[in-house]
C-alpha cells in the first residue's frame, strides 16, 4: 500500500525552485569585462595611435537592452576609485538652472533639438559609437550621432585668429608624454554640457586628454571651464572606451515631430505666464 504526503503549494515551489539557484561564486554573466589586450598601438613617430571604433563602455561590444551585463562591463569608470564629483556653480546660474522648465530642460537635449551635442557632450553624453581616425598630422572623430565629426590638427598649428563660434570649438593640440591635450574655446552657445540644464558662456574653455594604456582601451579626461558659469574648474573622471568591430551606422535626425510639440507647449506656457 502506498501513502501519500500532501505537500503545501509554497512548499512544492520552494522545492522546485532550489535547482535552479546557483551560489554567488558561480554566477555567469554573458557579457563581461573587456581584457586590456596587447600593447599600445603606435603611430610611426612613435606616439599612441587611437585609430578604431569606440564605445562607450567596458564591455567591447553593446550593451544597452541586453540581458546577461556584468555591471562592471556597462560603465565607464568606477567612482568608488576614481569618483566625479558634481559641478559647482555660480550662483546666478545655478538660479538659472534650477528655474528651467521641464519644457526648457526636454528643449536644451540634442536628441530633442536635433542640434549637435558639441564638446564636450559628445564625450560626456554620448551613448553612440565613435571613430577615430589618427595620423602623425591630424586627428580625426566621427561620430555616429547626427553623423558629427570633428578635425583636430596635431602638427602644431595655432588657433585662427578670428574664429567663429563651433559647435565642437577651434582646438589646438600637443602631447604631454604620451598623452594628447586638446584644448578648445569659441563655442556656439546652443550646445549644453550635460542634458541638465548646464549650459556655457562665450568663455567657455575645454581640455581633453586622451590616452590609450592598452589595445583595448581608450581613456578620455574632460576639463570645463567657465568663469561666468562654474565657481571653480570642472573635470570628469577618466572615461573608458573600448574597442569593438561594431561600424557606425548613418544617424540623422528627421521628421521631430516632438520637437514642434515641445515648442508649441513653451509657447502656450509663455503666453500663461505673461
Amino acid at each position: 500500500m502506498r501513502i501519500f504526503h500532501s505537500v503545501s503549494l509554497p512548499a512544492l515551489l520552494l522545492i522546485l525552485l532550489v535547482p535552479l539557484q546557483l551560489p554567488a561564486q558561480e554566477q555567469q554573466y554573458q557579457i563581461t569585462v573587456m581584457p586590456p589586450g596587447g600593447p599600445t598601438p603606435r603611430l610611426p613617430n612613435g606616439k599612441p595611435d587611437f585609430t578604431g571604433m569606440w564605445l562607450p563602455n567596458s564591455a567591447g561590444q553593446g550593451v544597452s537592452g541586453r540581458f546577461g551585463v556584468d555591471p562592471l562591463a556597462s560603465r565607464q569608470f568606477d567612482p568608488a576609485l576614481t569618483p566625479e564629483a558634481p559641478p559647482e556653480f555660480l550662483p546666478e546660474a545655478a538660479a538659472r538652472i534650477a528655474g528651467m522648465s521641464e519644457i526648457e530642460l526636454e528643449l536644451s537635449k540634442s536628441s530633442v533639438n536635433c542640434m549637435p551635442r558639441g564638446v564636450p557632450a559628445i564625450w560626456l553624453q554620448n551613448p553612440y559609437g565613435t571613430m577615430l581616425v589618427h595620423k602623425e598630422d591630424v586627428f580625426v572623430q566621427l561620430y555616429e550621432v547626427l553623423n558629427n565629426f570633428r578635425v583636430i590638427y596635431t602638427d602644431g598649428r595655432p588657433a585662427p585668429e578670428y574664429p567663429e563660434p563651433l559647435f565642437h570649438g577651434n582646438s589646438t593640440a600637443h602631447w604631454e608624454g604620451d598623452t594628447l591635450v586638446v584644448e578648445s574655446t569659441t563655442f556656439d552657445d546652443r550646445t549644453f554640457i550635460m542634458p541638465n540644464g548646464w549650459y556655457h558662456s562665450d568663455e567657455l574653455k575645454v581640455t581633453e586628454r586622451y590616452s590609450r594604456p592598452s589595445e583595448n582601451y581608450l581613456v578620455v579626461e574632460v576639463t570645463v571651464e567657465d568663469p561666468q558659469v562654474l565657481a571653480s574648474p570642472w573635470k570628469s573622471a577618466p572615461r573608458k572606451w573600448t574597442l569593438t568591430q561594431t561600424p557606425i551606422n548613418e544617424f540623422y535626425c528627421t521628421n521631430n515631430q516632438e520637437l514642434e510639440q515641445l515648442e508649441i507647449l513653451r509657447q502656450q506656457l509663455e503666453a500663461e505666464q505673461q
